[in-house]
C-alpha cells in the first residue's frame, strides 16, 4: 500500500456527560494536531496517490469548520460527547464525502482507505480509518 500523510490543527471546547469522564464534564479546552493518511494499492497515472496540495487544503477547509468553536454549540453534535475518537470518524467522514465528490481530483478516486489521527497530546491520541 502506497501512502501520502497531511497534517493540520485545532482548538476546540466542550464538555462530555457522564462519570466516567470525571473533571472533563466540565467546559474545557483542547488542542489537537490531526494527521490524515491517504492509502492505496497503485499509483494514478500521475504516480501519486493524491495531489499533496489538494489534501492538504480540504483537511484544512474541514477542520476550518471546527476550529475555535464551543462543539457543545454545533447542532449536529447535540446529545454526543464529542470525544477524540468521534472527532476522528467525523473528519473521516467528511474527507470521504470530499473524495467521492472529487475535491481531490479525479486521480483520487482510486484512494481505498483513509486513516485519521488525532493527538491530544504527546502522549495521547485516537484514530479511526477505514476503506472508503
Amino acid at each position: 500500500m502506497y501512502s501520502v500523510c497531511v497534517r493540520e490543527h485545532m482548538m476546540i471546547a466542550h464538555s462530555f456527560r457522564g462519570e466516567v469522564f470525571g473533571r472533563a464534564q466540565r467546559l474545557h479546552g483542547a488542542t489537537y494536531v490531526v494527521d490524515v493518511e491517504f492509502r492505496r494499492r497503485e499509483l494514478d497515472a500521475d504516480s501519486i496517490v493524491v495531489d499533496i496540495g489538494r489534501a492538504g487544503e480540504e483537511l484544512k477547509a474541514i477542520v476550518a469548520a471546527l476550529n475555535y468553536r464551543n462543539l457543545d454549540d454545533v447542532p449536529e453534535f447535540s446529545g454526543r460527547n464529542t470525544t477524540t475518537e468521534f472527532l476522528a470518524k467525523v473528519i473521516f467522514d467528511r474527507l470521504a464525502a470530499s473524495v467521492h465528490a472529487g475535491k481531490l481530483g479525479d486521480g483520487a478516486r482510486g484512494i481505498e482507505a483513509l486513516r485519521v489521527t488525532l493527538h491530544e497530546s504527546h502522549v495521547a491520541w485516537a484514530a479511526y480509518e477505514n476503506k472508503l
